[in-house]
């Protein structure tokens, strides 16, 4: 482990006092202007101080704003962090077609200004666009190099980058700076990349104390804390954390698509597909229509899975049409269905050159395996396990990878490995691992 690695992974030493001391602005920076940064992977937290579901309304005021001040460049600024929030809440991709235009004429109105330096950067980011984000955070710290959340996108984009001792540094630099839900939760997430589970969690409890309460940020902690609890196979812990985030904020559907999981594994499988289908509904990307597809195919339903399996291609299309880069999402659901394997395969390729991450590594060694290329993909694998994250789904696949070599005694020890860490890993994979573990 290296130095940087190391400090990350205590960096909650001294912020579980600074917890204590934040106060009713947590979702606004010193300047108190309204912002959303991306606080994970996919994943962003709106620092606007609205809750889900009012951005729609943000939207027509800063709109008739905008109308009547069209000079402001702030203004746009705002109005672009507010469509990407709304394509988060939809998943309507149109969004961040909107946010890119109003982002435009507010750097036209204050070129180098730092706030849209960075909503530009959230939205690179949002559009899986890392080599942008990571130039547009580093002119963000440049400029305002006080300023938290540009920490966040410069971290965010050397994440994906598979650039870790940066991106460490960056998340450490942000939570000195700004204590608060997106850097304890950026701090969380460092510390599950480096396989500090407990620690991550202990993390994420940071994050939820300084939610102060607010619906939506506290339905997001309790869904990632969920998420950690179901990584490691303990199912009551996230059940109870995924019906906490619906309490505080009803009908969340980020905590919808994993509650189906648990649903699914506990047997309740009619309520499993109800849950999992309102969450598709609610908010149909890929993750959430793939999960339907996939628990359809669970129930033999054949003729209902490949309809979920067609939409997933359609999204995917419509997001690529407004900017957003889908090459290893689409990559890993091929190799996962067995669909175009040789095009999921270039893909993955391509993915992996743009986003070199311990994802990028993972799925390209997965394709290589799914074509039957045993001798080309374990150096993947290899680099995939490079930091100690435990991953059952990763170590699933190593599994595979040597099982294609032969090597099936290594073969069971990583299907057993990924077995014991979460026995329910994947609901397509899982009763693999089960057969060959054997």
């Amino acid at each position: 482990m290296t130095r940087t690695q190391k400090r990350i992974a205590i960096a909650g030493t001294a912020a579980t006092a600074a917890a204590a001391v934040l106060l009713v602005g947590l979702f606004r920076d010193g300047g108190g202007e309204a912002q959303a940064v991306s606080v994970q992977p996919a994943v962003a937290i709106n620092r606007s101080g609205l809750a889900a579901g009012d951005t729609a309304g943000l939207v027509k005021t800063v709109v008739a704003n905008v109308r009547e001040h069209p000079g402001e460049a702030r203004t746009y600024t705002l109005l672009g962090l507010a469509y990407q929030q709304r394509a988060r809440e939809t998943g309507n991709p149109i969004y961040y077609t909107k946010s890119g235009g109003v982002l435009a004429r507010a750097t036209k109105l204050a070129p180098g200004d730092p706030t849209t330096v960075s909503a530009l950067g959230s939205l690179a980011l949002a559009r899986h666009r890392f080599g942008e984000a990571l130039r547009l955070g580093r002119q963000a710290v440049r400029t305002a190099p006080y300023t938290a959340r540009n920490y966040g996108v410069l971290g965010d984009s050397l994440v994906e980058l598979g650039r870790y001792d940066e991106a460490f540094r960056a998340f450490d630099r942000m939570a000195s700076l700004h204590p608060d839900l997106s850097s304890y939760s950026r701090i969380a997430y460092a510390r599950e990349l480096l396989g500090h589970t407990e620690a991550a969690s202990r993390a994420m409890e940071l994050a939820l104390d300084a939610s102060g309460s607010q619906p939506e940020p506290t339905a997001w902690v309790h869904t990632q804390l969920g998420k950690l609890a179901w990584s490691h196979g303990r199912l009551d812990e996230a059940e109870r954390h995924y019906r906490a985030a619906l309490a505080a904020f009803p009908g969340y559907v980020y905590a919808l698509e994993p509650l189906a999981l648990v649903e699914e594994t506990n047997g309740h499988h009619k309520r499993a597909l109800r849950i999992a289908n309102r969450a598709a509904r609610a908010l149909p990307v890929p993750q959430s229509v793939a999960t339907l597809g996939d628990l359809y195919a669970r129930a033999g339903r054949k003729r209902a899975a490949s309809e979920q399996y067609a939409l997933v291609g359609v999204i995917e299309r419509l997001l690529v049409a407004n900017g957003v880069r889908t090459d290893l999402e689409t990559a890993l659901f091929d190799v996962d269905h067995g669909v175009h394997l040789g095009r999921a395969l270039a893909l993955a390729r391509q993915a992996q050159r743009a986003r070199p991450s311990i994802d990028g590594d993972d799925v390209l060694g997965w394709a290589l395996a799914r074509n039957g290329r045993c001798a080309e993909d374990l150096p993947y694998s290899r680099r995939a396990l490079r930091l100690g994250t435990l991953d059952a789904l990763k170590f699933f696949h190593r599994g595979m990878i040597e099982r294609c070599l032969g090597h099936d005694s290594d073969a069971r020890g990583w299907f057993g490995r990924a077995l014991r860490l979460n026995p329910q890993f994947s609901l397509l994979w899982s009763p693999v691992a089960r057969r060959y573990a054997s």
